[in-house]
């Protein structure tokens, strides 16, 4: 899916300082306010089209990968799951367009081990894990392996880009 990160190297490596006080004023205490990015950008001497613009960016490049709220599903309802594929190396592509076509699925990763292909499944309801489940299963034709939660930690990192 993407290659080992490299010192210097990749996108992040062509951050100016402006990108670089702009993820670390993201990283957590979000305003909750009427005009959240016109208050973030002011902070940072910047109108809020330039840091609209500069996030947009920063996303497509791949600098960030995903920008928005941490929900605990559980509160409202939901449910989430931690799930592996075993993905014949010939066929992984193609498995992993169709897991990644559900909107159920969050993250989705390779890793060598022999559940090579790991995914975080949220869903509305609990038993929708059950039908998601069910479904990647019958579009791929393998075995999704579920690794529910069994107790909860909180650690926020924080990153100085």
């Amino acid at each position: 899916m993407s290659e080992t990160a490299r010192p210097g190297r990749g996108p992040a490596a062509d951050l100016d300082e402006v990108d670089r006080r702009l993820i670390n004023a993201l990283q957590g205490g979000f305003p909750l306010v009427a005009a959240p990015y016109r208050q973030v950008a002011a902070s940072l001497g910047l109108g809020e089209a330039e840091l609209l613009r500069r996030l947009d960016s920063l996303l497509e490049r791949h600098v960030l990968t995903r920008f928005g709220p941490m929900f605990q599903i559980e509160r409202a309802g939901g449910a989430f799951v931690l799930a592996a594929l075993r993905v014949p190396e010939a066929d992984f592509e193609r498995v992993t367009a169709l897991v990644n076509a559900f909107p159920e699925v969050a993250h989705n990763y390779r890793r060598e081990h022999e559940l090579n292909m790991w995914f975080v499944l949220a869903t509305a309801t609990p038993q929708g894990i059950a039908e998601t489940i069910a479904a990647i299963e019958a579009a791929t034709g393998l075995e999704v392996f579920a690794f529910p939660k069994e107790r909860e930690y909180f650690v926020e990192m924080k990153l100085n880009a």
